[in-house]
């Protein structure tokens, strides 16, 4: 079976079927964009991201935000939908 990765418009930003149901990640990552830009939203600096998630460099976390910055009406939907 081949699974269908979808690369976005941005640099870091993909789509896979079978992670997070489709939902933005970061390139090489299970890491949704929606958990850079939580972070973000609630102070944390973007330089200071990584260190929180060693796997990442800054640049992604910045492609992640100009990324919701351009989809903030999706991404807001996912941040909204409860998790289980």
């Amino acid at each position: 079976m081949t699974v269908k990765t979808v690369k976005t418009e941005s640099r870091y930003v993909y789509r896979n079927a079978e992670i997070l149901g489709g939902e933005p990640i970061l390139a090489g990552t299970r890491i949704p964009v929606r958990g850079i830009v939580t972070m973000w939203r609630l102070g944390t600096p973007p330089e200071e991201i990584p260190a929180q998630y060693p796997q990442i460099k800054l640049a992604q976390v910045f492609d992640a935000l100009s990324f919701y910055l351009d989809n903030q009406t999706e991404i807001n939907e996912y941040r909204e939908k409860p998790r289980s």
